[in-house]
């Protein structure tokens, strides 16, 4: 895995013990079994959106804490340019590119991803809160439950996050498409 992947699971295990949130608790709050926890926290297991975006509510930090290590600290506006969202390097078929890292107190968090081609169906997670997505590029099929939507470019859709659900780029081109993920 990346140092990148170390480091977000060093902040998570080191909040955990401040908050001082055992192990087994972590583990019925975020829905994910001992061996998993352990493997986050050692970095040897690739962090889903879902994981990360739930471990922050219950440890009361924002996402941009355990996956920069850096608080927002803007509260007026954040100006992201063209290709310089916070950048989420996984080996994963998901690219996470964060909108709006330095702003604090966020109602919603805007993320550009791309998701490569892959033919095996994604496994399925699921986080609080609602997520929209708007697809800007190639085609993705669009699993949420048990319901199943493929989506080209322009396509929206807008589910309730605690569903379980996932991406798959359609097609040889990657699919990528904004996510606004609200609490």
């Amino acid at each position: 895995m990346t140092e990148q992947l170390r480091d977000i699971g060093r902040r998570l295990s080191d909040l955990r013990s401040i908050m001082e949130i055992a192990p087994d608790e972590f583990c019925l709050k975020t829905g994910v079994t001992p061996e998993e926890l352990d493997a986050y926290e050692r970095g040897d297991r690739d962090f889903s959106f879902s994981f990360l975006y739930n471990a922050a509510h219950i440890l009361g930090v924002d996402v941009m804490d355990l996956m920069s290590g850096d608080s927002p600290r803007l509260s007026s506006c954040s100006l992201v340019r063209n290709g310089q969202g916070y950048r989420v390097d996984r080996r994963a078929a998901y690219q996470y590119a964060h909108l709006a890292f330095t702003f604090r107190d966020k109602k919603a968090e805007p993320f550009l991803v791309t998701v490569e081609p892959k033919p095996e169906t994604p496994a399925l997670h699921s986080h609080e809160g609602q997520e929209f997505n708007y697809l800007l590029s190639g085609r993705m099929r669009f699993f949420i439950d048990s319901l199943v939507y493929d989506l080209g470019p322009g396509d929206s859709l807008y589910f309730n996050a605690n569903l379980p659900h996932a991406m798959q780029a359609l097609g040889d081109e990657p699919a990528r498409f904004l996510a606004v993920v609200m609490g």
